[in-house]
């Protein structure tokens, strides 16, 4: 999200007189865009920010302008803090010097894959999170600007476009008529030229029957899918407030494997969650051994000042324990990953090429999985099979 955020405010300042420049010495105006989901990223970011004060007071006239998730829907008491930073703009906000101007729109350059935010913000409250607190509450873009700006990408020679949302599953409830995500998707999979859909992230309670069909029968919607579980455990998965249980959460699984067959499903994992005993960490694990998700993003659990679990729960997991939790389900999850890529060896795939990296193509399959091979020419933007020749848990390579 803060990556299609920062794309779309460097189109909009490109469009206004701005140019880029190689460093902040060099600059005018900085604008630095916060990412503050953990707590040590916000310290980072804070860091960045004092480091500025030095260069604004060589330089006076120079503009500083924060961003992101550190501001959140109310930073007045930032500027008591920051006096020298003259903007502080909430979330998808663009400064009241660029005004008339729309960010949804400001579509930055085309790229054969690009990234289109659909909602904002996020009304669940998980106990662990800080995210509707700096984000706000869920605000859905209206469908008809979200096909335009699609349509507008695809006749820049976009090829794929991935939806993003804090909690997509959510889009549409607060427009006119109620349209949700699968009708986002039917309209987008109209388009003429656009050949691959995304969307994430989704939580496991907005997974509806109706959601699944239009996974598993609208071509351009890929078969990938992320689908954070957190936990193994419901006494956590209580904690945590998420409002499934295991057998629920396995119950989507079996459902989306059984419409969707082959389908990729990715998930998000926290270790070390107060009061996680070694009992439940095992939940997690055999949670993991029995699905096999094709990606496990995992991290230990750090205390985030604001939110629920910080003011309710004692952060009672030592840091040994959550690194040996950790390196744990990191190695599950290479273990299982290494197994499923090996049975992609000597197979065909579809692959949409996006980059080029030292030489070598890259693309991914419509699960997802990232295949490089060599070859002559411009191939950027092309739809090509790709045979399997080497594997690793990470990616594929191949001719």
């Amino acid at each position: 999200m803060n990556k299609a955020e920062s794309d779309r405010l460097a189109v909009l300042l490109d469009s206004s007189g701005y140019q880029q420049v190689s460093s902040p010495a060099e600059a005018d105006l900085i604008v630095l865009n916060s990412c503050v989901v953990r707590q040590h990223a916000e310290d980072r970011f804070i860091n960045r920010l004092y480091l500025l004060e030095s260069l604004k007071k060589i330089r006076p006239a120079l503009r500083i302008v924060v961003t992101g998730c550190f501001v959140g829907p109310k930073g007045d008491h930032l500027k008591e803090r920051f006096p020298y930073v003259d903007d502080f703009l909430a979330p998808g906000e663009i400064p009241c010097w660029l005004s008339g101007h729309s960010l949804d729109f400001s579509l930055p350059k085309p790229k054969v894959c690009a990234l289109v935010p659909i909602i904002q913000g996020c009304n669940n409250f998980c106990s662990y999170c800080i995210v509707p607190y700096r984000r706000g509450r869920e605000k859905s873009r209206p469908l008809e600007d979200i096909v335009l700006e699609v349509e507008r990408l695809v006749a820049g020679g976009t090829k794929e476009v991935t939806l993003l949302g804090q909690n997509i599953g959510a889009y549409g409830h607060d427009l006119p008529g109620s349209p949700d995500l699968a009708t986002l998707l039917e309209k987008l999979n109209q388009i003429e030229g656009l050949a691959r859909i995304r969307f994430l992230t989704n939580h496991p309670r907005d997974m509806s029957p109706r959601l699944l069909r239009s996974m598993s029968g609208l071509e351009k919607v890929c078969e990938e899918i992320s689908l954070p579980v957190q936990s193994g455990d419901d006494d956590i998965l209580k904690s945590m407030r998420r409002d499934y249980t295991v057998d629920y959460y396995r119950a989507v699984i079996s459902e989306l494997r059984c419409l969707i067959p082959g389908v990729a499903i990715s998930t998000d994992v926290i270790v070390g969650f107060p009061g996680e005993s070694e009992a439940a960490f095992e939940g997690t694990l055999q949670l993991l051994r029995d699905i096999e998700f094709d990606t496990v993003h995992v991290a230990a659990y750090s205390t985030r000042p604001g939110t629920i679990a910080s003011r309710e729960y004692k952060d009672d997991v030592s840091p040994d324990e959550k690194k040996k939790r950790l390196r744990a389900v990191e190695g599950l999850e290479r273990e299982i990953a290494t197994r499923k890529n090996a049975e992609l060896l000597g197979t065909e795939v579809e692959i949409l090429i996006e980059d080029n990296i030292d030489g070598h193509w890259m693309g991914r399959t419509r699960t997802g999985k990232k295949v490089f091979f060599g070859g002559q020419g411009d191939l950027l933007g092309s739809m090509v099979i790709c045979r399997i020749d080497k594997t690793s848990p990470w990616s594929l390579h191949g001719i």
